[in-house]
């Protein structure tokens, strides 16, 4: 049922790379996480769990291998080409790979659609080598949750206590706990009055930016705008207030 909904749900599917440099939302959250990550070790092999087409891993230059998982095909088609690239379909539940294959993982916005979140932390803990990092991000307190979060498929969301006891269930240790996004986000919940109409703009604003250069340029200006103020609201804004959060964890 997971695999048709996001198969058949086109702003899930048809996600490229180039999403870093259209949606001011992607921007903001990939340089926050990149700019908490700080690290300057270097990994053989790394995960992105839950990839979709805009993974992080694409941003990240100190892993060797890369790794991109999703239960839905489409989406991986862009990493088929790479050298050094492994996309595989599946099932976080069922994760096809060895115990300890990984240094890296990175999971984001996915344990809130996984019936059973506690599994899938499990089968991470089971892939991931001794000292491996592990970076999530979650929609962050059940009080914020609304239809929108119904209409993409979420369980949940989390309170940070809940989620990094989750975690050391399965002897992860906490190592940073971040903003994503802040009180702007609400904006999201606009997307429940009318979830297709959304999903139809939103891909062909897709389309304008890869065919129509003076559209790209003009663009490019409104997304380096937005997503810094997006930055500075989940900087500033208050950890009860803030509407997705980040995490860092190593595997003891």
């Amino acid at each position: 049922m997971l695999k048709e909904f996001y198969e058949k749900h086109r702003n899930f599917s048809f996600r490229t790379l180039s999403e870093y440099y259209i949606s001011p939302g992607i921007r903001c959250k990939f340089d926050i996480l990149k700019n908490n990550l700080k690290s300057k070790r270097n990994f053989l092999c790394g995960i992105d769990i839950g990839s979709s087409g805009n993974s992080i891993l694409s941003f990240l230059d100190n892993i060797k291998y890369k790794s991109f998982f999703d239960i839905a095909n489409l989406p991986l088609k862009q990493y088929r080409n790479e050298n050094g690239w492994h996309p595989l379909c599946g099932d976080i539940v069922r994760l096809p790979f060895r115990e300890k294959s990984f240094d890296f993982a990175s999971v984001l916005d996915v344990l809130e659609h996984i019936k059973d979140d506690e599994l899938a932390i499990s089968e991470i803990s089971r892939i991931l080598k001794k000292n491996g990092i592990v970076l999530i991000t979650v929609p962050h307190r059940m009080k914020y949750y609304t239809n929108q979060d119904k209409i993409v498929g979420h369980f949940r969301r989390y309170e940070v206590k809940e989620i990094v006891s989750l975690f050391k269930k399965f002897s992860f240790m906490k190592l940073a706990t971040f903003g994503v996004y802040g009180r702007l986000m609400i904006i999201a919940d606009i997307q429940s009055t009318n979830p297709r109409k959304i999903e139809e703009n939103l891909i062909n604003l897709r389309k304008r930016y890869e065919f129509n250069i003076t559209f790209r340029m003009f663009w490019n200006i409104i997304v380096k705008i937005l997503s810094k103020l997006m930055k500075i609201d989940a900087k500033y804004c208050s950890k009860k207030r803030v509407r997705n959060i980040g995490l860092i964890f190593i595997k003891k």
